[in-house]
């Protein structure tokens, strides 16, 4: 049975801090394949990201087209969510990555701090019994919430703050700076 992680967020900009995650995920042999899903409207976030859907789908695969050979092979960023119309609702998700992969074991990747809000998740009982969460520890939050795998201490929030005027940021991969810059996102020239 192959195992498939979702790793969902609104990667607005996808930056180190993700790509740590992606690595782990594979090079520990966590998930056999990682689909990357950009959201489409977080229905549950304050703030819609800045960046247009085709634009985020396009800085991750940029991101992940840097990575090594055996890492890159196993990993698809996936426009699901962006392609879809109306709120992003991970059960929805969820549900149409297992009819793309009938019989493989569905494993949700959460940031703890995103983990602490599962329970008010959209038809929360049962994307639960449809996928096995693995939560990882973000810096700032409370040991012991999920595996420690010594996650960078970066938000996509401080990113932006970087970026501004300059597309440049110690945060995010080169290629992806570039993409900011030629695309002006993050008010960047």
């Amino acid at each position: 049975m192959q195992t498939i992680g979702i790793y969902g967020g609104t990667f607005d900009p996808i930056h180190r801090g993700h790509l740590h995650v992606i690595n782990h995920v594979l090079t520990h042999e966590l998930v056999d394949y990682l689909l990357v899903i950009p959201s489409g409207e977080p229905w549950l976030r304050e703030h819609q990201p800045l960046a247009g859907g085709a634009d985020r789908v396009a800085m991750c695969a940029l991101a992940i087209s840097e990575l090594p050979q055996d890492i890159k092979n196993r990993i698809d960023v996936s426009p699901l969510e962006i392609d879809r119309s109306g709120p992003s609702y991970m059960i929805d998700t969820v549900e149409a990555v297992q009819a793309n992969h009938p019989g493989s074991q569905l494993i949700l990747i959460l940031g703890s701090d995103a983990a602490e809000h599962l329970h008010r998740w959209h038809r929360a009982g049962e994307l639960q019994e449809l996928v096995d969460v693995l939560i990882v520890e973000r810096p700032d939050q409370v040991p012991g919430k999920g595996i420690d795998i010594q996650a960078l201490p970066i938000s996509a929030t401080q990113v932006r703050a970087e970026i501004v005027g300059s597309a440049n940021s110690v945060a995010i991969p080169p290629i992806v700076a570039t993409y900011i810059k030629e695309h002006g996102l993050y008010g960047s020239k």
